[in-house]
């Protein structure tokens, strides 16, 4: 895996503008919009390298498309802790799995007087209207759509920042023009709490769960009544956090025995419905959610346990026979009006629904978020029989049948598969896949157009140089190029 590692974890990613994209096959003409991906644009401050596949410096990626054309912009995200490393050669701030190199008295004196880091470099998303660059830390950055230049800062609490962390996925609902997001602050008797964003920018906390001892989570579940906080056994003392002494994710323990609560919180009323238990697990990513009579269920990218978090450190994804752990879809049902079929000793139960590996999912959110009739799923997935390196396929999960399908070409990684239907669709997969890929082969990138019914390659535009592999993107539409 050396190669790809080289060019998907290291160097540094240059900033370009091209007006156009020599484009290989065909770009649909009805395909007009703007895809921004975020992720890392380097992982290294000067002779300093982050640790971690989290930690790297926040670069934009922009496609644009009208006309069957593509143009491109990248752009590191300026932050304060982009600009203070660049200038002082030097890791400056805390990372998720990264500390400055510190002495003794500056890690006392970092107690008192704590910095939170701005570095937004995980998703995208639209909130009250602004297009922000998202992170796990509390300040999200504003910029704008057509330079990628930073415009401003959200947050949904005020000062103190420190002792607070907010999930990279708010769940925008279309019928109320809101955006929710889950906030966890830290203290003695720590708190998730349910924030609620209006399109003027107002900011609401609908209601709260204690926790003495949270645990780590990166998104939430979303029903059109309920939000569901997913409390996996990745868990931390807060004290720790507060202090933090070590990076930030070294500070959580694994602890299976306290298996994985649901706390369901009415999102309209801020009353905690009730709390329902499963055996331990854990994820990254809430797919979808929706209410089935008495019952709500849940779609979950599941892993046994927290082992992938430690697969995503540099020094591991270095090796040639490195595997990541393969997670796979699950859905579960929480009985919110007493006892049903599934559970089993007082937890409620899961069903897998498809063998193959699936991350970073996505579906067509447009008409299906919060709703059970939708059927097919995309992510970015683990070929089985060449496992080992990184995520190297896509697939397509009917999530109604059990099938899967899947787009593999040997040295290629494509990144998260970002579905855009097609205007007037009837058929619930009509429309393309954007995901951006690693040709290791040519040392280059390209954005892949699929078609999202067939798999099929549509056509794809080359980019003149190795984009670091990401995270999260979000398609725009009507921005064209």
């Amino acid at each position: 895996m050396s190669n790809v590692f080289e060019l998907g974890f290291l160097g540094r990613t240059r900033e370009l503008r091209l007006d156009r994209l020599p484009v290989m096959g065909r770009i649909p003409e009805w395909l007009t919009g703007t895809l921004v991906r975020n992720g890392p644009g380097t992982f290294d401050a000067g002779a300093e390298r982050y640790r971690h596949w989290f930690d790297g410096l926040s670069m934009l990626h922009k496609f644009s498309f009208s006309g069957g054309q593509v143009s491109y912009a990248n752009k590191f995200l300026d932050t304060q802790s982009y600009r203070t490393a660049m200038q002082r050669g030097r890791i400056t701030y805390s990372e998720f799995a990264t500390d400055p190199c510190r002495s003794l008295f500056s890690r006392i004196q970092s107690v008192f007087s704590p910095t939170v880091s701005d570095n937004a470099k995980v998703s995208i998303a639209k909130v009250a209207e602004k297009y922000m660059a998202l992170a796990e830390t509390p300040i999200q950055v504003e910029f704008d759509l057509e330079t990628l230049r930073t415009a401003g800062v959200f947050t949904y609490e005020d000062e103190p920042l420190t002792g607070q962390m907010t999930t990279v996925h708010p769940v925008y609902d279309p019928e109320e023009n809101n955006t929710y997001n889950l906030v966890t602050r830290y203290h003695a008797v720590s708190h998730y709490r349910l924030y609620r964003v209006g399109a003027d920018g107002g900011r609401t906390m609908v209601g709260q769960v204690p926790s003495t001892k949270p645990a780590y989570m990166h998104s939430f579940g979303m029903t059109k009544r309920y939000a569901i906080f997913t409390e996996f056994p990745l868990r931390v003392q807060p004290m720790a956090l507060l202090l933090w002494l070590r990076p930030y994710i070294e500070n959580f323990t694994w602890e299976p025995k306290r298996g994985t609560p649901f706390y369901v919180l009415d999102r309209h009323t801020g009353e905690l419905v009730g709390r329902w238990d499963a055996d331990p697990f854990f994820a990254f990513h809430h797919v979808n959610a929706w209410e089935e009579g008495d019952d709500i269920v849940l779609d979950i990218d599941a892993y046994e346990d927290n082992q992938i978090i430690d697969a995503f450190f540099l020094d591991r994804l270095a090796s040639a026979t490195s595997a990541l752990p393969f997670g796979h879809l699950r859905r579960y049902r929480i009985p919110l009006k007493g006892p049903r079929k599934g559970t089993k000793n007082g937890r409620i139960q899961y069903e897998t629904l498809s063998d193959e590996c699936a991350e970073l999912a996505r579906f067509d959110t447009e008409r299906y978020l919060m709703d059970g009739d939708y059927r097919y799923v995309y992510a970015s997935s683990i070929n089985k029989t060449n496992p080992n390196g990184f995520y190297n396929q896509i697939v397509k999960i009917d999530v109604k049948l059990g099938k899967a399908w899947t787009w593999y070409c040997a040295g290629h990684y494509p990144g998260e598969p970002v579905f855009v239907g097609k205007p007037g669709r009837t058929r619930d997969d009509d429309g393309v896949l954007l995901s951006v890929v690693l040709d290791a082969n040519e040392g280059t990138s390209y954005l892949l157009v699929l078609d999202a019914g067939s798999l099929a390659e549509i056509g794809r535009a080359p980019v003149p140089h190795a984009i670091l592999f990401g995270y999260h993107g979000e398609f725009f539409g009507g921005a064209g190029v």
